[in-house]
């Protein structure tokens, strides 16, 4: 049997088999450090990757040392503080065995480095898009890279190790035995030469048997013919497109602050969409008392004065999915509010979510930043918008800082049992 052993290195300092066991088995402990970045890191800065820490206590295992056993009392040499007899007091620290500072709080950690890929998969590992099954194919298509057989032509990257030594093992042995197959013939023919007494004929019989005999075992073990490469064509397929609706309230009541949340939410669902769908687009609409589509820039820094009417914002969104997303799009509609509106608009919005755009959209989400005094409060929008959670694709939640942002968003696209 054939064995074929593949030496070639990962790369320096690196192990692929050994990082993905590692991977594997402080998955739960890798998850917790990575939550935790959620309230470190800015989320332009999320989908990069980078250091993670877990603590060392986390990842220790038993281990067995060898020597000698029992209680040993010894000085060792360059002590100028003790002598034999001395009793030295416990080290100040946390009982866990934890070490740092003298303030016993700090903790050794393990660090580590994950790549864009890992760090998000690990980050959305546990989520799901709702509805995800309904999701639609449009008809633009993006060439994708396939395989396509091997080729006996490419770079050295892309050598196949097994076809190429599976092709030179095939070429050795049918040579070898053309090659038997004709020695066999030339001794015959020689031996017959002998017996009749023809030196002549004898002799350059032996010269033909001898050149055979050397080809053979001149067989070279790996020749460029041997050479197969794995090929890799460009197919075009169909590639399924979402697009995300970005609604908030631009009014003067929404600070700085509230926008910051709102920008955080829009950040985690639009990667949370681009790791679901080959094309994502977005479409910003701001709103007071009138609703305009506008860039990222003017989406979270622009403040206007005027009242809050969440009635404009909606059709406008309604009419530009009718315009340029009416066919072969996936809708998302995300819309952070602080519930304060004017009037009948509450109620007028609810009806007209419920009878034209939950429709057309796959998931919408409401997410109310409420003030902390105003926390217990329920709002006129939130009011009217809790009729709509029963349709099964709308979901709404409240969030006052920072830290709940990513709890929320968790609890929105948790995975169904």
């Amino acid at each position: 049997m054939l064995h074929l052993i593949d030496r070639r290195e990962n790369g320096r300092g690196k192990s692929t088999g050994n990082r993905e066991r590692f991977l594997r088995r402080y998955k739960a402990q890798i998850q917790e450090s990575v939550k935790s970045l959620v309230g470190e890191r800015h989320l332009a800065d999320m989908e990069r990757g980078g250091e993670v820490r877990i603590l060392r206590k986390d990842i220790s295992e038993p281990s067995f040392g060898f020597g000698r056993g029992g209680d040993r009392e010894l000085v060792l040499p360059g002590n100028r503080e003790y002598v034999a007899g001395d009793t030295i007091p416990r080290p100040e620290g946390s009982r866990d065995g934890s070490t740092g500072g003298s303030d016993g709080e700090t903790q050794d950690a393990f660090v580590f480095s994950l790549s864009r890929e890992e760090f998000m998969q690990i980050f959305f590992d546990d989520l799901e898009l709702p509805n995800l099954a309904r999701t639609h194919l449009g008809r633009t298509e993006r060439p994708k890279s396939v395989r396509a057989g091997f080729a006996t032509t490419g770079v050295p990257a892309n050598l196949a190790v097994v076809r190429t030594l599976t092709q030179a093992f095939a070429r050795r042995r049918a040579l070898r035995s053309v090659l038997a197959r004709e020695a066999e013939a030339l001794e015959a023919e020689f031996a017959t030469a002998v017996a009749a007494g023809g030196a002549e004929t004898a002799a350059q019989t032996y010269a033909e048997l001898g050149h055979v005999q050397r080809r053979r075992a001149a067989l070279p073990f790996l020749d460029e013919s041997d050479l197969r490469y794995r090929n890799r064509v460009l197919r075009p397929e169909p590639i399924a497109r979402a697009v995300m609706f970005c609604l908030m309230d631009v009014s003067g009541s929404m600070d700085e602050d509230k926008k910051d949340l709102a920008k955080r939410f829009f950040t985690l669902l639009y990667l949370f969409l681009t790791r679901k769908y080959g094309e994502v687009d977005l479409v910003f609409i701001c709103h007071t008392d009138n609703a305009e589509e506008v860039d990222e820039e003017r989406f979270f820094h622009e403040t206007r004065s005027g009242g809050t009417v969440v009635f404009a914002a909606l059709e406008l969104a309604d009419r530009i999915r009718a315009d340029r997303y009416a066919s072969d799009w996936n809708v998302y509609v995300a819309q952070a509010s602080d519930g304060d509106a004017f009037g009948a608009d509450p109620a007028r919005s609810a009806r007209f979510l419920r009878e034209r755009l939950l429709p057309a959209a796959r998931y919408y989400t409401y997410l109310e930043l409420a003030a902390p005094e105003s926390w217990e409060r329920v709002s006129t929008l939130w009011a009217e918008y809790e009729s709509l959670v029963a349709t099964g694709n709308f979901a709404m939640r409240r969030a006052n800082e920072r830290m709940q942002i990513y709890p929320v968003f968790r609890e929105l696209f948790r995975k169904e049992s």
